[in-house]
């Protein structure tokens, strides 16, 4: 190790003077960096450094002590707590920032030197399957297609399963690109021979190859939607009760599903055979037992969770559990090693989950509970065709997907599938955070609400958009109750079941005590310490206003998720139709700037002068359609 020589060295106050050497000047005709760089023996002193006054052999190290400091440490301290988990918002950020480099310079991340080192390896794809495929079984249509292949209906043509109906995944050996992928589907056929034979594993009959693809063969079966709607049911629930008491899970995936079940089947010789939790992979191929309402058998195209997979790490990064092995057996969130709490008005900015869950604001670091219900969203999209949302084959490429690209529902099985279930995926994978439906409104979405006697919950949003009503101008407020009017009835039937819950009085009308008496019924530890009844105190000059359902529907309605509708255009011109009966005047640019409460010192010509018909001095149609959403900072900074 050489000396440091960045600071002068500091006297040593406890050693005799004449210990310390003088400083050695190196002659002219020797190099100083020769000299440095000359071996020294380990029990002579280097030449800047201190000698002990104990031990005149021993020279201590240059660099600082880090890992214990008795004046500012306190020794065999032991903390309750574990620390937090490590946040993924640097690495999340260098591999963005890398990519937009690349973006500018004009370099493409799969570059043509990169596709050359690749195919300068040659892969040896032949895996010893048999090569009778087509003489030993007629393959029907295609079912379903992944990232990593497809998969397709078949029977056998001879023998003693003749005529029988099984399921083949094909997986085309040119997608084979590297020695990983070719061994992942070794391994995924090693695993489906040893594990064949018990109730929840999907039977494998046989592996065949030939020189195109790779064909694995096992049992066929049909998962509906009213599959996909048990398990949303409870995902949803449990994910709106979390949000109510103000807690953000920022873990949710489906890649593990943990159930308890007696396995007699050991899958290491340390691990005896009994009572384990079986792992459930809902990638990109599905298959479950008929008259089955639980996800039985669910395996990766590219079989990458079982090879990171271990009997040993069982029961630390779960997310889902299912209590039993029976059908009707309830699931539960478990895993809250991410997550934080947070207020409906919070935002929070650690860049962590699971990378092909994890929501587009989240990537951007500004989010809230709306990014649980994109993770939701693409859980509903895997149960319901059987393959990842967004895909690529780099890191930095997926990030760019989720940021950029929109989720495909024109392949198989989508064009099979009935158009409530592909608005109600679309609804939670929408980019826009403020246009996404909550957990509560997913619960109340046509696809699902008449599932199995759902009842919607009490939505954390609502008190969020009712504090902004309750600050509004009165010039919004009759603009939000014209757009009222025009709701649909998916919208007036999750409005009726939220006014329901704050537990109207006789009159039908609510008021202040009745959210705060609401909120600590549903009240648990989590919401103290997530602060949300201190979010309600900044309504309390407001404590003795009745609202009824007409105002409430104003109120409680969400601008944004209406703006996403197909037909806004339409539901925004009729309510300005009806403002211009009721509500709509004659403004000067002024006179609005003080309803919006738009200080002196903002530039309100150039904000509002579009608001204001130049015909009649009234709101214009695009100043309504402002105005319903209200001033924003990003409209001001544009401004100036």
């Amino acid at each position: 190790m050489g000396t440091c020589t960045s600071k002068p060295p500091k006297p040593n106050l406890h050693a005799p003077k004449d210990i310390n050497p003088p400083p050695q000047t190196p002659s002219q005709n020797e190099h100083p960096t020769t000299q440095t760089r000359t071996a020294k023996s380990p029990l002579t002193p280097l030449p800047n450094s201190k000698a002990s006054p104990f031990f005149p052999f021993y020279t201590p190290s240059p660099f600082k002590k880090t890992f214990f400091n008795p004046t500012t440490s306190t020794p065999l301290r032991f903390f309750k707590k574990s620390l937090a988990p490590p946040s993924l918002t640097k690495y999340f950020k260098a591999v963005l920032r890398r990519q937009n480099k690349k973006e500018k310079s004009g370099v493409e991340p799969n570059s043509e030197e990169g596709d050359k080192n690749e195919e300068a390896v040659e892969l040896d794809k032949r895996f010893g399957f048999s090569k009778e495929f087509t003489s030993r079984l007629e393959v029907g249509e295609e079912v379903g297609r992944g990232h990593y292949g497809y998969t397709c209906s078949a029977k056998f043509k001879k023998g003693a399963r003749k005529g029988q109906q099984v399921a083949v995944k094909v997986i085309p050996k040119p997608k084979m690109t590297t020695a990983i992928a070719v061994d992942d589907v070794r391994r995924e056929v090693r695993i489906l021979r040893g594990l064949t034979g018990h109730n929840n594993v999907v039977h494998f009959y046989d592996a065949f190859e030939d020189l195109d693809n790779v064909y694995i063969v096992m049992e066929g079966g049909k998962y509906s939607e009213d599959d996909a709607k048990a398990v949303m049911v409870q995902i949803l629930n449990v994910i709106a009760f979390c949000h109510l008491q103000g807690v953000v899970h920022r873990d949710l995936n489906l890649e593990e599903i943990q159930m308890r079940t007696s396995l007699d089947v050991a899958l290491s010789k340390e691990r005896p055979a009994g009572e384990m939790d079986w792992v459930l992979s809902p990638l990109n191929h599905l298959v479950l037992e008929k008259n089955d309402l639980r996800p039985i058998a669910l395996f990766s195209m590219h079989a990458n969770v079982a090879s990171s997979w271990s009997p040993s790490s069982l029961h630390s990064r779960w997310n889902f559990l299912y209590t039993s092995k029976e059908d009707n057996s309830q699931l539960k969130v478990i895993g809250f090693g991410l997550s934080d709490f947070a207020r409906p008005d919070e935002r929070l900015d650690g860049i962590v989950g699971s990378i092909c869950y994890v929501a587009p604001e989240v990537l951007h670091g500004s989010y809230s509970f709306e990014a649980d219900v994109w993770s939701i969203g693409v859980i509903a999209y895997i149960l319901l065709c059987g393959s990842r949302p967004f895909w690529a084959r780099t890191e930095s490429g997926l990030f760019l997907e989720i940021l950029k690209a929109d989720p495909s529902f024109d392949e198989a099985p989508w064009l099979a599938l009935s158009l409530e279930a592909k608005d109600f995926v679309k609804r939670l994978l929408n980019k826009d955070p403020r246009k996404r439906i909550t957990a509560a409104q997913a619960l109340s979405h046509p696809w699902i609400w008449d599932f199995d006697g759902v009842k919607v919950p009490l939505d954390i949003l609502i008190f969020k958009h009712m504090k902004a009503y309750m600050r509004s101008s009165s010039l919004r407020k009759a603009a939000l109750k014209a757009l009222s009017k025009t709701l649909t009835v998916d919208e007036l039937f999750y409005l009726k079941e939220q006014f329901a819950s704050l537990e109207p009085n006789k009159s039908g009308s609510i008021t202040l005590e009745n959210l705060r008496m609401v909120l600590m019924k549903n009240a648990t530890n989590a919401m103290k310490d997530s602060r949300i009844p201190d979010f309600l105190s900044s309504l309390n000059p407001f404590q003795h206003r009745r609202i009824d359902f007409e105002e409430f529907c104003a109120a409680a309605l969400n601008v944004h998720q209406l703006e996403a509708h197909d037909q806004w255009k339409q539901l925004a011109r009729s309510a300005y139709e009806l403002f211009e009966k009721d509500g709509n005047r004659a403004l000067v640019i002024e006179e609005l700037a003080s309803e919006l409460g738009l200080g002196p010192s903002i530039p309100v010509h150039a904000i509002l002068n579009d608001w204001i018909s130049h015909a009649d001095g009234k709101l214009s149609f695009h100043g309504f359609v402002k105005l319903l959403h209200g001033t924003s900072s990003r409209t001001i900074a544009k401004a100036q």
